[in-house]
């Protein structure tokens, strides 16, 4: 995402969501925890809109995603989307659906990494949110369904179809969102749907420290693998390592690169800059 502002004010007040950042660190939290952080046009577009201006200023280094309550997210909610949806004609559809994806394109394309802290449900959407993160960290509460087809969808929404069969493969895949049954965390960490699996109540605790740690290390660096981890998924392996061998020319001639040597020569820890 390109840094450079227009003359928009960064917004203050996130009407749908909660965030708080420190440190270089961002959390954002689902905070409807009576609806279980169910989705609504609004948190939608402020999720699209706040990782876009995230991604400008630049001065956020990792983000944690949450929900608040007894889950992570149950999907869109069923009165204020499907409802609303029915009464919608094909073009009005079209923009919401194209929102939804905007949404999981943010997560993909943002240069910082992101961290789902997943504990109860992450039903439809929720499970789509947390699929789009660079770490999904989740304890033994957590359970995934990609519900789309129980409503009478495809179970190729957000961006699902793309981005499942890369992480877990196109037999389990094929299986989560064709059927939408729910997977629980033990089989979900089998699969590889899980990054980390805690104990009991921690996901929120390991979520902030390893965001806490990717925020202390070298940011550029982890901003372009995550780039080109996005980018390689459909290139030719001749493509994949030309892209590699221009980023590293780019990283090499950075701060960081050069203070790592220093470091190491000096037998002490690197400090990043990001540079």
């Amino acid at each position: 995402m390109s840094p450079f502002p227009s003359s928009a004010s960064p917004t203050e007040n996130w009407r749908h969501l909660r965030l708080t950042v420190a440190d270089g660190v961002a959390t954002v939290t689902l905070a409807r925890p009576e609806k279980l952080n169910a989705l609504t046009f609004g948190a939608y577009a402020d999720l699209r809109d706040l990782l876009a201006e995230l991604s400008r200023e630049r001065s956020v280094r990792a983000l944690v995603l949450a929900g608040e309550g007894r889950g992570f997210c149950s999907g869109g909610d069923v009165d204020d989307i499907i409802g609303a949806t029915l009464s919608m004609n094909t073009a009005e559809l079209l923009d919401f659906n194209r929102m939804t994806g905007q949404v999981v394109r943010a997560i993909r394309e943002c240069p910082f990494p992101v961290i789902a802290a997943l504990h109860g449900v992450a039903a439809g959407a929720g499970a789509v949110l947390a699929l789009a993160a660079d770490f999904r960290i989740a304890d033994p509460s957590a359970r995934f369904a990609f519900l789309f087809t129980k409503v009478g969808l495809s179970g190729g929404d957000m961006g699902a179809a793309y981005l499942l069969p890369r992480v877990v493969g196109l037999g389990h895949a094929t299986r989560l969102l064709m059927l939408g049954d729910p997977v629980r965390a033990t089989e979900a960490e089998r699969i590889g749907l899980i990054s980390e699996l805690t104990d009991e109540g921690r996901a929120d605790e390991r979520a902030a420290e390893l965001a806490r740690r990717l925020a202390d290390g070298p940011a550029l660096a982890y901003a372009q693998t995550k780039a080109l981890l996005t980018a390689e998924l459909d290139m030719p392996l001749a493509a994949a390592v030309e892209m590699d061998a221009a980023t590293q020319a780019l990283l090499m001639n950075g701060e960081d690169y050069a203070e790592f040597h220093a470091a190491f020569s000096e037998k002490r820890a690197p400090k990043w800059q990001g540079r």
